[in-house]
């Protein structure tokens, strides 16, 4: 079956101050970050920016390491986002993933994706119930016509996508920690103080 990631970064950053998906972490550009470490998981990748003038400054860097394709509308929301993902494939079955999850692991990526073979979505969810959609496996069909049918009820939000699927497997994050036992998968940089804790666990490791 064939397979993708498509990256989220569009969204607007707000929490950070700044468009952080270029932005250098230990040297590297953190959208960089995701994609390294993706890079054997799927044949086809594609980054989710918001604007044509961010999809130009990406052009440059990532040297074809991905396609880029600009939201369909512009309230930047994941959702949307996911939609434009989803209609830019050929594979079957997407990892969605967002610009800040520097420390994805290829492992579960890997193993989510190797899941959703016969399913519309593997989601892995925390044991408050808690679950993780932007780090989750799709099926492409199945999941670009719930985000429709999600948009046409006025819904804008993953939740809104994942209330019209049916046959979604969740994965707990007990069972995951076997890959990452730190689940540093799910770590996301939304923050300044987010980054420097990046920036600590990544020099740790050198």
């Amino acid at each position: 079956m064939s397979k993708a990631v498509i990256i989220l970064a569009g969204g607007l950053s707000t929490r950070f101050g700044q468009d952080k998906c270029l932005r250098k972490l230990v040297g590297k550009p953190l959208v960089m970050h995701v994609l390294d470490r993706v890079a054997a998981v799927a044949t086809e990748r594609v980054i989710v920016v918001g604007s044509q003038d961010q999809r130009e400054k990406l052009s440059t860097p990532l040297k074809l390491e991905a396609k880029i394709v600009v939201d369909k509308y512009t309230d930047h929301s994941p959702i949307i986002g996911a939609l434009t993902g989803f209609e830019a494939l050929r594979a079957e079955h997407a990892l969605l993933l967002p610009c800040d999850a520097a420390f994805v692991s290829s492992e579960i990526a890997m193993l989510l994706l190797d899941l959703c073979i016969g399913r519309s979505a593997v989601i892995p969810r925390w044991p408050d119930g808690k679950i993780e959609p932007l780090q989750a496996a799709y099926d492409v069909k199945s999941a670009a016509q719930a985000v429709r049918t999600a948009l046409d009820e006025g819904k804008r939000d993953m939740l809104g996508m994942i209330a019209h699927m049916q046959g979604i497997r969740y994965i707990s994050t007990l069972v995951l920690q076997q890959y990452d036992t730190k689940l540093n998968t799910f770590l996301n940089i939304n923050t300044v103080e987010d980054w420097r804790r990046a920036e600590s666990i990544l020099k740790k490791a050198r």
